[in-house]
């Protein structure tokens, strides 16, 4: 009788199981079935607006919150109500959370009378109640490998960490924005990491959003509380936060726009802030603007501070940056070597892109902005080399005008240039996003490197008219003084007065572009508006304990 190598068996199995998984993971999401989605049933049983929703681990029930101050329980796919439990809250609920490993027997609200309470859904009680928010509860996240853990975001500008093991009553202050924004911040989502349970992100007043490591800020605070308390008077001040505890992400051509949003009465604020089931991405809704993916693997600087002139390395270069008028003109993805790389990039096209791109071309000449961006983009996705491409789509970018259109298109010039340095249509392009983006200086230096390069286009209309829009805001009083302001103060909020420690400026500046932006949704009116993945990954770990039991098993002959 042959013998059998169990745990070669095994691993082909698995191989065969995985590829099969792989398939589907790549094609359960199609455009035609998402072409297909629509409304199947109504859950009728809230009498106040519906703030939350949230799937259990094995998604086959879906809790509710809602304004009347009710969790209810659902059964979806039979469109059936299994529970309604008053929360004991006294006003609207804004968060509900299903805790890890309870079997979906805990639930956890929030909400905006600034408690949290805590509920066994099989006999209808509230187990805690913690009070220690002094404005409204927006946000609760929890862990997979915590379960008696949980966090929560309130208005105050607190981040609050729970431990059920230890007191059913009483929280920690893990983050206090307050620290080092001012006592006007107001914290309004957080979220962990499905993969990494020490990290976490926060959204808050502004458009910034940050990622923190729990164990570098837990051992910073117990450092604090020992040098208060008088254990260690002899240590220097802390920082708020440490060194490599926190990073700042941020859509580049926010931070300067923040006066402009004031003047609409759009206020900035991320309502939502979730990670991809790898926990390689960040997703982030941005109220009162659009909805933002940052790739935390890849860390892009914002590209608002690049020109043309970065590529010639103009001024001393250290660490990757030339310093210019106190500006730092970070060179991102766009280095002097990959230039000379990429120089030699075609512009030519196989015949299935070049339909493509004549497609755009025809959507453009129709004036179809969003469609021209979307076949030029297709058409990036393929030929990422292409130069023309770029500054095609940045034109279409430049005449939709959608909030954040100008900076794609600056990103677009900037890419464009480093394929193809001598692209006219792109330098000139990029002149006069800098100047809608409000760096004037900087337009007028872009656009005076333009004329010495293209010489022939120096008296052209386009260019006179350029030129006499930059002049004119520079003579003008408040975009001089804006001018004069240097980089950090144009990452100072806008329109309150709140007191941004330096440590805090120092955080912004160093702050990381988004990858994608994605456009047609823009909230304006509330701040509790969330964005989420579609789909789910495996965890490897979790495949990996499946085949070392089943080895076992098998060994054991069980």
């Amino acid at each position: 009788m042959a013998r059998v190598n169990i745990a070669q068996d095994i691993l082909h199995r698995q191989i065969r199981e995985k590829k099969a998984q792989g398939f589907q993971r790549r094609h359960h999401v199609t455009d035609p079935f998402i072409q297909r989605l629509g409304l199947e049933a109504e859950l009728q049983g809230h009498t106040g607006c519906v703030n939350c929703l949230e799937w259990n681990d094995k998604g086959n029930l879906l809790a509710s919150g809602s304004d009347d101050q009710h969790m209810m329980l659902w059964d979806p796919f039979r469109h059936k109500k299994l529970l309604s439990m008053h929360t004991g809250h006294t006003a609207n609920i804004f968060s509900v959370k299903f805790l890890p490993h309870s079997g979906d027997r805990i639930l956890v609200t929030g909400a905006a009378d600034a408690k949290i309470h805590v509920h066994d859904i099989t006999t209808r009680e509230t187990l805690h109640v913690f009070s220690e928010h002094t404005n409204r509860v927006k946000r609760i996240a929890t862990a997979p490998l915590w379960p008696n853990t949980f966090w929560s975001a309130g208005e105050d500008g607190l981040i609050r960490q729970y431990d059920l093991r230890e007191s059913g009553t009483h929280s920690e202050v893990l983050i206090d924005l307050t620290e080092y924004c001012g006592q006007l911040v107001e914290a309004k989502c957080v979220s962990i990491s499905p993969q990494d349970n020490n990290c976490l992100a926060v959204g808050a007043s502004g458009p910034f959003v940050r990622l923190y490591d729990i164990r570098m800020i837990h051992s910073h605070r117990k450092t604090l509380q020992q040098n208060q308390s008088g254990i260690h008077t002899f240590c220097s001040r802390q920082k708020p936060i440490p060194e490599g505890a926190v990073q700042y992400y941020v859509a580049g051509h926010l931070p300067i726009k923040l006066p402009d949003y004031d003047n609409r009465l759009r206020v900035l604020v991320a309502t939502y802030v979730t990670f991809s089931p790898d926990g390689t991405e960040l997703l982030v809704n941005m109220g009162g603007e659009q909805v933002y993916l940052f790739d935390l693997t890849f860390k892009q600087r914002p590209c608002t501070f690049l020109l043309p002139k970065s590529y010639h390395t103009c001024g001393d270069v250290q660490n990757g940056k030339t310093s210019t008028n106190g500006i730092h003109l970070y060179s991102n993805g766009f280095r002097v070597a990959d230039t000379k790389n990429l120089m030699g990039a075609s512009s030519d096209l196989p015949p299935h892109l070049e339909k493509v791109k004549q497609k755009a071309n025809d959507a453009f000449a129709h004036q179809q902005w969003s469609k021209a961006i979307d076949l030029y983009s297709l058409a990036v996705r393929s030929a990422p080399r292409s130069s023309m491409l770029y500054g095609n789509r940045a034109a279409a970018y430049m005449k939709r005008k959608w909030d954040g259109d100008y900076y794609d298109a600056l990103r677009d010039c900037l890419q464009a240039l480093a394929l193809n340095p001598g692209h006219l249509k792109a330098h000139f392009r990029l002149a006069r996003c800098l100047f809608e983006l409000h760096y004037v200086s900087e337009a007028l230096e872009c656009l005076e490197e333009f004329k010495l390069k293209f010489p022939d286009q120096a008296q052209s209309s386009a260019c006179d008219a350029l030129d006499r829009d930059i002049r004119m805001a520079l003579f003008s009083k408040t975009e001089t003084q804006d001018d004069k302001k240097g980089g950090s103060v144009r990452l100072r909020s806008g329109g309150r007065k709140d007191s941004l420690s330096e440590d805090e400026l120092l955080l912004r500046e160093k702050s990381l572009d988004y990858k994608h932006r994605y456009c047609g949704h823009c909230n304006t009116t509330t701040d509790i508006k969330e964005a989420s993945f579609m789909g789910r990954v495996k965890d490897q770990t979790s495949e990996w304990c499946k085949i070392w039991k089943e080895l076992v098993r098998l060994t054991r002959g069980g």
